[in-house]
């Protein structure tokens, strides 16, 4: 069977329970009547019947009852046996048909019966003491009002029951639908970006909400959040295999040329060992890549793990600085190093060089020859600040949102060559995240750039002490 709208069981659901209470509500309050009317009767027969009772106990021998005619109520007498002693002028020959009603202690005894020519009446027989004897006085009144009334009350309750659930159900069907209609936005909406997912723009436009501060309001926000950030993490996705794909087309287009022209006839010792170098260098930019991208994958899967050795991040950046210093000194670029007193620090010694020597290599990079690189190593506050700038072209302020994207380059360099083929700056920054630091960058166009990694400072001196130890 096809499944039924959220619509059609919402109202299912309202009308049914409605329904119930409505039900539960009419034969409530019917059974009430059912109860009240009676009890009410009752009380009204005992209060007709004490003055009367009075004065029949006051003069035992005189026919008082006779001589009552009140309408609408009637009167008898009688003996323990239930002999009619004396009856109301208005029953006329007939006495009161009592319906096997019997008196039983010296408690009233309530019940229906009948008069005259059947009509009902509601009758009450008291038992009392007359001159040392046991008499009843039996006191009637007729119920056709009050059986009326619950007649009313039953086809009023029949007719409206039905009319209720109409009512309710007209009811429940505007304002279920009118509850759902910012579904059905939603969903439309969402209709609509599933279909531009393949769009190279994104496919993320807000979900409209017409009430914020409700519940579908709230979860259109956070379906908006989530959202945004799917359809960036897709164009992420689809720029960086866009890049990657070109940045690994370069090495493999040299190396299937260089195949082909080492295999297109014999070549020299000297020529093949010549193809072989730039088969050594392509291989390595292909290596650079791949380890980039192992590493920012390791990171954005949170299992990146770096080591927690104490360390001197003066005496790895010291390494770092040396590890540049032939290139460096191969475009006339000197290299000023201001590290100041030695700073104890807990991490990953491989991972740190690394980040430092991405700073130096973009700055050897982007820095014309003739000018400086300066390096410098402080503390500032609770934190450790390594700061590296050059004299080079800087970057405007447009590309500085972005340069720690993916394959992102504000500026190519010169000479072709890309340290961690184009990934360099994402790695650095996954190294400072795992490290539990910042990179912070100001830059100018035509100015030099300044980028500052930004570490927590650690002060134990049990890390320092054994630090002092091994060194010694």
């Amino acid at each position: 069977m096809k499944a039924k709208t959220l619509r059609f069981r919402m109202m299912l659901l309202f009308c049914s329970v409605v329904g119930i209470l409505l039900a539960a509500s009419y034969l409530a309050f019917w059974a009430l009547l059912a109860h009240e009317i009676p009890a009410q009767l009752n009380r009204g027969l005992l209060d007709t019947a004490r003055p009367i009772l009075s004065d029949i106990m006051a003069e035992p021998n005189a026919r008082d009852v006779e001589r009552l005619d009140i309408p609408g109520q009637f009167f008898e007498l009688l003996d323990a046996d239930g002999k009619v002693l004396q009856r109301s002028s208005n029953l006329g020959a007939g006495p009161i048909d009592l319906r096997g009603l019997n008196v039983t202690g010296a408690q009233p005894a309530f019940g229906i019966g009948t008069v005259g020519n059947g009509e009902s009446v509601r009758v009450s027989l008291i038992p009392f003491q007359q001159a040392g004897r046991q008499r009843i006085f039996a006191v009637a009144i007729p119920t056709l009002g009050t059986n009326r009334m619950l007649e009313t009350f039953g086809g009023i309750a029949l007719l409206l029951f039905p009319l209720s659930l109409l009512l309710t159900a007209a009811i429940s069907a505007f304002y279920v639908g009118k509850s759902l209609q910012p579904i059905n936005a939603l969903t439309e909406h969402a209709a609509v970006m599933a279909r531009n997912v393949t769009l190279r723009q994104g496919f993320w436009t807000p979900l409209p909400a017409a009430s914020p501060d409700d519940e579908l309001g709230r979860l259109a926000e956070t379906f908006n959040h989530l959202l945004q950030s799917v359809d960036s993490a897709v164009r992420q996705l689809r720029q960086f295999v866009t890049d990657a794909s070109h940045e690994l087309r370069t090495p493999l287009a040299v190396l299937r040329g260089e195949t082909d022209l080492v295999l297109s006839k014999p070549r020299s010792a000297d020529e093949y060992r010549s193809t072989l170098a730039v088969f050594g260098e392509e291989l390595k930019k292909l290596t650079r890549i791949l380890e980039g991208l192992f590493t920012l994958s390791m990171a954005d899967a949170g299992q990146l793990r770096l080591r927690c050795d104490p360390l001197y991040l003066n005496e790895v950046l010291e390494e770092a600085c040396a590890l540049i210093s032939p290139r460096a000194r191969e475009k006339n670029i000197s290299i000023v190093r201001e590290l100041g007193e030695e700073i104890a620090y807990n991490g990953d010694e491989a991972f740190l060089r690394d980040l430092f020597l991405i700073f130096l290599d973009n700055a050897l990079k982007y820095s014309p020859g003739g000018t400086q690189i300066r390096v410098a190593l402080k503390k500032h506050g609770d934190s450790i600040q390594v700061r590296f700038e050059d004299q080079g072209m800087g970057i405007s302020a447009e590309h500085l949102p972005r340069i720690f994207e993916r394959f992102y380059r504000a500026v190519p360099s010169s000479n072709g060559e890309a340290h961690s083929g184009g990934l360099g700056l994402a790695i650095a920054q996954a190294i400072a995240r795992a490290q539990g630091g910042r990179i912070e960058c100001q830059s100018a166009l035509g100015a030099g750039s300044a980028f500052t990694v930004v570490l927590p400072l650690v002060s134990s001196q049990e890390n320092v002490l054994q630090m002092t130890l091994n060194r010694n």
